[in-house]
């Protein structure tokens, strides 16, 4: 699956989550508090008016810690502030100081795993926020794989080789109901069927999971569009989500009315949809298209043996 989504604080003021909602925004990630002891001005409010729009929520806890033993002291005080209160998202450890970064891998990964699994002592269904490039160089492979990953690239796409729940992929996004700008998110987990089916951040072990998996026909369109990404990229996604990769891309084939088997070297094609194999749009001078190379799903086209693109066979229409 893949869902819009934002993330908010006392920064955002007043915000009114029904014109949130209605702008096609399915989650929002709310801050609960910072630090040791310190509650967001603006959670409960932000708490009880996403839920009464009928938004998914998270939440998560900006972190000033500088041992363990305070990263643990601040996951006690994130799970008194969320007592007695349900979120079908995640709760998320936020790392940002350059003090705490500076201190390395070992460092960050031990504030990482001694926040998280505090937070797991308590029922929660815990993960992480950072960015890309922190996420590479202070963060171990074994805490990467044991919590699930936020992960911000203010960016097209996000580059990150492995798997993931959310992106932030802009800090300047307009929503209508928020004055002013704000964090934009993706997330390509189905989080409430996952937290509220197993009884996770407040949700009792007997509650059913209530998003429904969405179908071979939706997901080809939100591939369509872009959603998924290109290649070994989407397929992993796809996966990773509990999805049917072969059934999706068949639809995706079949509603492009062709597939890469039918595309080789040298045919003639017209651009259907002007997306580049990475994600970038570009404009099309052209009518008609020489495939000049093609390797499995990338195909190079370009007009007189001069290169346009690289661009996804689904996006082309041979003639």
């Amino acid at each position: 699956m893949v869902a819009r989504g934002i993330d908010v604080s006392t920064w955002q003021g007043n915000i009114d989550f029904n014109k949130v909602k209605a702008s096609g925004i399915d989650f929002v990630i709310i801050r609960a508090g910072y630090g040791i002891g310190n509650k967001d001005d603006w959670f409960e409010a932000n708490y009880q008016k996403a839920k009464a729009a009928r938004l998914h929520v998270g939440a998560y806890w900006y972190s000033y810690a500088n041992s363990s033993q305070d990263a643990r002291a601040e996951a006690r005080s994130f799970g008194s502030v969320l007592k007695g209160k349900q979120f079908d998202y995640p709760v998320y450890f936020d790392m940002e100081e350059k003090s705490q970064l500076a201190r390395g891998v070992a460092f960050c990964s031990e504030l990482v795993t001694a926040f998280c699994t505090e937070m797991e002592k308590q029922g929660y269904y815990a993960g992480f926020y950072t960015s890309l490039y922190y996420l590479n160089t202070v963060i171990s492979n074994q805490v990467k794989n044991r919590f699930t990953l936020w992960i911000a690239q203010w960016a097209n796409r996000c580059t990150y080789a492995g798997p993931y729940g959310l992106w932030q992929y802009s800090s300047h996004g307009s929503i209508p109901g928020i004055a002013g700008r704000v964090d934009m998110n993706y997330s390509y987990i189905d989080f409430p069927s996952i937290i509220v089916g197993k009884g996770f951040n407040g949700y009792g072990k007997q509650a059913k999971p209530t998003p429904a998996k969405k179908s071979v026909d939706v997901l080809a369109q939100e591939v369509l569009k872009g959603l998924w990404g290109n290649g070994n990229d989407r397929k992993s996604r796809l996966q990773a989500a509990g999805f049917d990769y072969n059934a999706v891309q068949r639809k995706v084939n079949e509603l492009m009315g062709q597939g890469s088997a039918l595309i080789k070297t040298g045919d003639h094609v017209q651009v259907v949809r002007a997306i580049t194999y990475t994600g970038q749009p570009f404009t099309c001078w052209y009518n008609v298209y020489t495939v000049m190379e093609l390797h499995g799903d990338r195909a190079v086209i370009g007009v007189n043996g001069v290169v346009t693109a690289a661009i996804n066979v689904n996006n082309l229409r041979k003639i």
